[in-house]
């Protein structure tokens, strides 16, 4: 029998933790999404609730205010992103694990309020030049954003040894496999 647990995944931006987590909600389907809450504006195809709570500043603001966010971080100026409890208790009480597409602020702070509950992952790309190329090839952000993200990127780096486990995406389909093995030895 597997335990119901919080599954994070953390990264700088561009090193795959999306992916990760896409391919093994696929797999498993009693890992459920915990949406997170943002202030930054939709890109294409995002939906509400499904890739995240947008709201406005102020509404951010007032959920802060009213202690709804398990934990919260403004990751770039106006920019904040955020767990709600809501999200989490809900996942928790159907019996399911909830996982985590998270910053790396977040999930440690999730890490530390969770403990024993929560597995917290670092996806650490295989170098900043590979990263930086993987965020060109996307093309969601402006020149301005890229150098943003790289320059935050360097610093996350230095976060990963606070994690748990730190899983290198050089190759896509290791990591995978790597993270479904981290995740099914920890809720056994």
């Amino acid at each position: 029998m597997r335990k119901a647990a919080l599954i994070i995944f953390s990264a700088p931006s561009g090193s795959g933790k999306t992916t990760i987590v896409r391919s093994l909600m696929a797999k498993f389907p009693w890992l459920k999404f915990s949406v997170s809450a943002t202030t930054r504006e939709p890109r294409p195809g995002e939906q509400d609730g499904i890739d995240y709570h947008f709201l406005s500043e102020t509404e951010f603001a007032k959920r802060i205010d009213s202690g709804e966010f398990a934990e919260w971080e403004e990751v770039y100026p106006g920019r904040f992103y955020g767990t709600l409890r809501s999200e989490i208790n809900s996942i928790l009480q159907s019996g399911n694990s909830a996982i985590f597409d998270i910053d790396v602020i977040g999930g440690l702070n999730l890490k530390e309020i969770y403990g024993q509950k929560a597995l917290a992952v670092f996806i650490q790309p295989p170098s900043l030049a590979t990263l930086e190329e993987r965020l060109r090839k996307r093309e969601t952000e402006d020149q301005a954003d890229l150098e943003r993200r790289i320059t935050k990127a360097k610093q996350e780096m230095e976060f990963a040894p606070r994690f748990d486990k730190i899983l290198v995406n050089d190759n896509l389909d290791l990591a995978i496999e790597q993270a479904e093995s981290l995740l099914l030895n920890f809720v056994a």
